[in-house]
């Protein structure tokens, strides 16, 4: 009898000592001894809000300006591959950012054109990062064509603005939820 009422109390005990599943955090990569006790400490009583605004927090760095293309044309200048190396550098320190490299052009040309050609410059962009050692999960594409103007305006000037490629990152984290 006393064995038993002793296996009851033992199981009430460790049922009553179980925790909650651990959500994933921005420091879960990281080796014990790179975590600091203050942040491994919060990890387990933050909030879905303050893990997304961690996840903005860790692609603070992040962000790079469009990649612009002449006319016709899905080639990337000489000053675009420096900026796209410094952004696959920041990519490969952060594996857990997503990007979307978005194609767009100018109105010139037919509707079925214009995707084609917007796909082209995302697709060059998205092939150039990985190149530069971006993993191929981290990179997705999507043409706009002429859709989503910066200007619209019918100048050269605007015309050139329209031509190009941008970036949307997001949280591998986040996107899971």
């Amino acid at each position: 009898m006393n064995r038993i009422l002793l296996s009851l109390l033992a199981a009430v005990s460790l049922v009553g000592c179980a925790s909650k599943p651990k959500t994933a955090s921005a420091t879960d990569h990281l080796p014990d001894r790179q975590r600091s006790p203050t942040a491994t400490a919060a990890t387990s009583n933050r909030t879905a809000d303050e893990d997304a605004d961690a996840a903005r927090r860790a692609m603070g760095p992040l962000s790079a300006g469009p990649v612009y293309f002449e006319l016709d044309s899905a080639t990337l200048r000489p000053e675009s591959r420096d900026m796209l190396a410094q952004l696959a550098t920041s990519l490969r320190e952060q594996p857990l950012t997503r990007v979307t490299v978005s194609g767009h052009t100018c109105e010139l040309g037919t509707t079925e054109y214009n995707v084609a050609l917007g796909h082209r410059r995302a697709a060059v962009v998205r092939d150039y990062l990985r190149d530069l050692g971006v993993e191929p999960r981290q990179l997705s594409i999507v043409s706009y064509g002429e859709e989503q103007p910066l200007s619209e305006a019918h100048t050269e000037e605007a015309f050139h603005k329209n031509r190009r490629a941008e970036f949307t990152f997001s949280s591998a984290e986040r996107a899971t939820r």
